[in-house]
């Protein structure tokens, strides 16, 4: 195993319960949650190096997907003949359930609770798994699920051979982690239609219609089609028509009112739409589906609403890690808004944001070490442009520049690595920083 995080540690543990002997290696500090069950379950692990003899001698390596599969450890692995998978593809084995996985470059989260939340709520024994929760390999070693709906990054399926879910949705590509795809969006495009590579007619294929980076490769695709568009009526899948969501399949139409959904916005309806499609192949009763569209309660550092501060309120979309994600953020914004953005830039094109921050955005606050970029981008588009180099002085800035009946939204479009562990680290700062005003 390459890497001690939660994938890591997870097929670590249904690898020894399968009967491998089984050496973890990480190059880093594994984390001490991680080291507990490693030990826990006696299984030979180090850190903060990579013993090359050991590595050099596997029949098989499972890969952490935070590795990039360029560096020369993974390259020469591959020279050797040494198979190099990752742990969807290795879990996968040892499982009989039917798996729904959901990719694409934003909306897998919340998609992948959405269905898991609606199977759950019919009855089903679900476990939600992937990019999200506990790992897939831990599952599957220490639970006995009939189904699981699995959230899948690019990451994870440049890493497969033979997974292949029954049920496949693809959202939406834009680009995303292009850095680790050469800065080759086709090369990032095929990486999520991997999803479907190993599907055939009797698998189903959820995608948007809409989307023309998906458009130009759906004649790929072998598994049954169901599209969901916004923009055109479609035979089976589902559209809108008005206010109204109007999902087909094999069965009656499910009819329902977009007001009703818990998520709102344009993107949420896309993500809505998907949910439902996969439930009704399910066979799931339209009263069911319809609850689950009404009832979901959305995750964590997604478009959260954190609390109101003398009229002003705070919204928490730290899970916004690219520029198309926070534009689905700037889009559902209905008030004046201060924006905080910055961190770790992958490259990022701001261009198709300026529209939405010329109608909506008063104020920018850049929060990061590396701000220069965002500057060149907006400068002379917005009324105030000023630069944070902490969560709590951003915080403190929103609150002077904004006043009541503003939104202040946390919508970074960039990883967080430069001031935060990871996303939620940079979501839970912002939370107790308004706390604290």
């Amino acid at each position: 195993m390459l890497g001690g995080g939660e994938s890591g540690c997870g097929a670590a543990v249904l690898a020894q319960q399968k009967g491998y002997e089984v050496f973890l290696s990480d190059k880093g500090k594994i984390k001490e949650k991680y080291q507990k069950v490693l030990t826990q379950f006696e299984i030979d692990f180090e850190e903060k190096q990579h013993t090359d003899d050991r590595l050099f001698t596997a029949d098989e390596v499972v890969k952490s997907p935070g590795i990039p599969d360029t560096i020369p450890l993974i390259l020469e692995l591959k020279e050797k003949g040494i198979p190099v998978i990752s742990e969807i593809e290795f879990a996968a084995r040892y499982t009989e359930a039917k798996i729904v996985g959901i990719t694409g470059s934003n909306g897998k989260t919340t998609t992948t609770l959405l269905i898991g939340h609606m199977l759950k709520k019919a009855g089903f024994n679900v476990g939600v798994a992937g990019n999200v929760g506990e790992s897939f390999a831990m599952q599957v070693a220490t639970e006995k699920h009939d189904l699981y709906v699995l959230e899948l990054s690019s990451f994870q399926l440049d890493g497969i051979m033979e997974f292949k879910p029954d049920v496949a949705v693809l959202l939406n590509i834009t680009p995303d982690h292009l850095d680790r795809y050469n800065n080759e969006m086709e090369n990032y495009i095929q990486s999520k239609f991997r999803i479907a590579m190993n599907q055939d007619e009797s698998h189903h294929f959820i995608y948007c219609a809409d989307d023309q980076n998906i458009q130009k490769h759906i004649s790929e695709v072998q598994a049954h089609l169901l599209p969901f568009s916004i923009n055109s009526k479609q035979v089976k899948g589902a559209y809108l028509k008005e206010d109204e969501l109007i999902i087909k399949t094999d069965t009656e139409p499910l009819i329902m009112n977009i007001q009703q959904l818990a998520l709102q916005g344009k993107h949420n309806i896309y993500n809505s739409m998907a949910s439902a499609i996969a439930g009704r192949i399910f066979d799931l009763r339209k009263d069911v589906i319809r609850e689950s569209l009404i009832d979901f309660k959305n995750v964590e550092h997604r478009l959260e609403r954190v609390i109101k501060v003398h009229g002003i309120e705070y919204i928490n979309d730290s899970k916004a890690t690219n520029v198309n994600s926070t534009w689905y953020a700037l889009e559902s914004m209905t008030k004046p808004t201060v924006w905080i953005v910055g961190g770790v830039d992958k490259g990022n094109d701001y261009s198709t944001l300026f529209d939405l921050v010329s109608e909506k955005v008063n104020t920018i606050i850049c929060l990061g070490e590396d701000v220069q970029r965002i500057h060149e981008a907006f400068k002379g588009k917005v009324e105030n442009l000023v630069d944070a180099k902490s969560m709590e002085e951003a915080v403190k800035m929103s609150y002077h520049f904004g006043s009541k009946g503003y939104a202040v939204l946390l919508s970074p479009a960039c990883a967080s690595f430069d001031l935060f562990d990871n996303y939620e680290h940079r979501g839970y700062e912002f939370k107790k920083a308004v706390r604290n005003l």
